[in-house]
Formats: structure tokens, sequence, C-alpha cells
């Protein structure tokens, strides 16, 4: 499945991938459609498979709670946001263009859904060592995406040295909690303010002489 889709207008109707069981991608539309209606806390098991027009036993068959149908969501919606970063990533663009191309879109995709943005960033936190794992698995995907970009784009470096791992995580990680603070503060609908801050950090990195 490319993505559960952010949308305020349209929570459930994510691009469908053959190689996710039909089930299995129902029932992420329909957690999805749940908690963008409920919020995660107050989201049911029966709510999930209303929404997706499945059994209980059927939401058993793929996943072992609600946690782990949150988990899965939070997956596919990561996988959305990359593949929308790596779509406009154009090595020929200079730095400044690139940057700031990337950071507008990733805010654009976090923005559409405030209600599931806030059950992705911070309800995933409260799920114990296991979403621990896994929101720091998607934000090493996000400084190895920072990486590749970086250092191995064609053409002069901007660097004397590659982009060093724990750089592009420091970066993903200050980038997350501008994020968090946003969602804390209920200025969600103000993201896209964000881009300029996120772009110049991520600039400061790119630019630096290490």
């Amino acid at each position: 499945m490319r993505s559960i889709a952010m949308n305020p207008t349209d929570t459930a109707t994510p691009p469908t991938d053959m190689l996710v069981p039909e089930h299995r991608r129902r029932l992420l539309e329909g957690m999805a459609r749940a908690v963008a209606a409920h919020g995660y806390p107050d989201t049911t098991i029966a709510d999930i498979v209303r929404e997706a027009g499945v059994s209980r036993r059927t939401f058993y068959e793929h996943f072992g709670s609600k946690a782990d149908c949150l988990i899965a969501l939070y997956e596919a919606a990561s996988r959305n946001a990359l593949q929308e970063l790596r779509a406009v990533i154009e090595p020929q663009l200079d730095w400044q263009t690139q940057v700031e191309r990337a950071m507008r879109t990733y805010f654009a995709v976090l923005s559409r859904n405030p209600v599931l943005l806030r059950t992705l960033f911070i309800e995933i936190l409260g799920l114990g060592p296991h979403g621990l794992s896994v929101r720091r698995r998607v934000n090493q995907q996000l400084a190895d995406l920072l990486l590749e970009a970086v250092n191995e784009r064609p053409g002069p470096r901007l660097r004397k040295s590659p982009l060093m791992p724990t750089m592009a995580t420091a970066v993903v990680g200050g980038i997350n909690e501008l994020v968090l603070q946003a969602i804390e503060q209920d200025r969600v609908d103000a993201l896209h303010t964000l881009v300029e801050p996120a772009s110049a950090l991520l600039r400061a990195a790119i630019a630096a002489d290490f």
C-alpha cells in the first residue's frame, strides 16, 4: 500500500497496492477513518471493523490489537510521506529550491488531516517500546533519504566531507520537534510556517564544512 491519505475530506482512500491483502488494506483505511472521527483513545475495534466493512474475526487475522493496527497505519502513512519526498527531489535543481520544495511537500502531507497527524505523532509514543521502535525506524528512513540526497547527488559537493549520519538524525529530530510543538499548541493549520525554519536547519547541516 502506498499510503494512508492524510486528507481532511478523504481520510481513507489511499492508492491500492496489489501486494497488500484486500482485508488488511480495508482495515487500515477503516482505522484511518475511525481515528479521524473519534481520535485514537476513543476508537474501538468495533469502530475499525465497521468502517472497514469486515468482521472482528478478520481484524484479529491481521492484527493482534488496536495498537498493532495503529502501528501499521503509522508505517503506511510514513511510507507515503517518504515517497512524496522522493518524488520532489531533483538533483539538477539548486539546493535552495530543492530544500524548500522538500520541506513544503513534507509539511503539506502532514497537515492534510490534523486528527490523524496528532495520533501518528503523539499517540504512537504512548504504545511503549514497540511504538518508540517503529517511530525511530521511520525517523531513520527519513535520515537515510537525507543522506542519500546530500551525499550521492551528482556534481560538486556542498561539503568538504560527507554529511554524517548523526547530523542527518539531528536534523530529522529537530524537524519532528517543531511539528510536535505545533501539534501541542494547536497550530497544525499553520505547519506551512515551519517551512522556513526547517529549511534553514537543513541548509545549515548541508552547507556546514566538517
